[in-house]
């Protein structure tokens, strides 16, 4: 199912005064594959298909992804790519999936705010995207931490094999940080690498329990939407920090586990 990216002609414009082996521009290499990795070992992933990306830090116009043909359990920190806008690969050795190029470097491109975009496959928030409706109905606590953050996708397009498919996908997305994309998965964007991870592993916690619930056949019992708004809130004043610990969590288990990530 992944697709090769046809490399434009020429070359990537030379940075200038501008080094990609800073400090802080490998630690957002550990963390990116830091959470490739536990996604894998958590089932998220879909083969060698999904895909996250990260600006770099210091470039705007820069961005990381993991490479064509690696499977999430596979990624290092040398392992992953970096790229510009237009699919020039600036750092690294592979080449991006395609639909991950277009896709991310448009996300990121069209909105700025955008500093990670984690897309996957993952199962329970992907089922939800198969159903009628509303993908989250606010039944659970877990859920209320998206409340009036999700968008849904409802056209389905087939792969996203050009920049009108990635830009489309940016324009829904809109002011929203979370997309169901009907028939297909999900996109959690983020301002960092950490609070993407964090909502990445919630969202799937939160459909996962939808689904238990929906499961036994009994209608759910809805969140009044002013108690779902307060509790909202309240979850996203501390989410910047509770997502940081969450981070620096999976690096202690990995660390202890899985030190190549690293590497």
């Amino acid at each position: 199912m992944a697709h090769e990216l046809n490399i434009p002609e020429g070359a990537p414009a030379i940075l200038r005064n501008a080094s990609l082996d800073t400090e802080e521009i490998w630690q957002a290499r550990a963390d990116l594959a830091a959470c490739l990795r536990m996604a894998a070992r958590l089932g998220l992933e879909e083969g060698i298909c999904n895909h996250f990306s990260a600006v770099v830090p210091g470039h705007p116009d820069l961005f990381l992804v993991n490479r064509l043909g690696w499977a999430f359990q596979e990624a290092t920190a040398s392992s992953l790519l970096i790229c510009d806008f237009d699919g020039h690969v600036v750092a690294g050795d592979g080449v991006p999936e395609a639909t991950a190029f277009f896709i991310h470097a448009r996300l990121h491109k069209m909105l700025p705010r955008v500093g990670a975009a984690f897309h996957t496959h993952m199962p329970n928030a992907t089922a939800l995207s198969m159903v009628e409706g509303e993908p989250l109905v606010w039944a659970g606590q877990t859920a209320l931490k998206f409340y009036g953050r999700t968008g849904v996708d409802e056209h389905y397009n087939g792969l996203a094999l050009d920049e009108r498919e990635g830009d489309r996908i940016a324009a829904t997305l809109g002011d929203n940080d979370i997309l169901f994309m009907k028939n297909h998965g999900v996109m959690v964007c983020a301002p960092n690498i950490a609070e993407a991870w964090d909502d990445l592993y919630y969202l799937e916690r939160a459909a996962e329990v939808q689904l238990k619930a929906m499961s036994t056949g009994c209608r759910l019992l809805a969140v009044p939407a002013d108690i779902a708004s307060a509790a909202a809130r309240q979850m996203r004043e501390g989410d910047p920090e509770s997502a940081r610990m969450h981070l620096e969590s999976i690096r202690r288990v990995l660390d202890k586990q899985e030190t190549d990530y690293r590497g």
